[in-house]
């Protein structure tokens, strides 16, 4: 769901804004720079594409299992 909002720009922003991307496509372009800095997603998207990568999770698992061995090993 999408909620209007009105705001206030300085001309010139405006100007640059509208030549930029076009009066069409302003709402979308803003709203693409705003959401990074307002919704927590930044960190949960670099997990997810993190988790994906199937060769760095299996060298993750691998680093985890020598590190769990080494301290299997080590005398207390």
């Amino acid at each position: 769901m999408h909620k209007k909002m009105t705001i206030s720009l300085d001309e010139n922003v405006y100007d640059g804004l509208y030549r930029t991307v076009g009066r069409r496509h302003m709402s979308q372009f803003i709203e693409n720079l705003l959401r990074p800095h307002v919704l927590d997603t930044v960190l949960d998207d670099g997990y997810k594409a993190m988790a994906a990568d199937q060769e760095r999770e299996a060298d993750a698992m691998e680093w985890c299992n020598a590190i769990g061995s080494d301290m299997a090993n080590e005398a207390r």
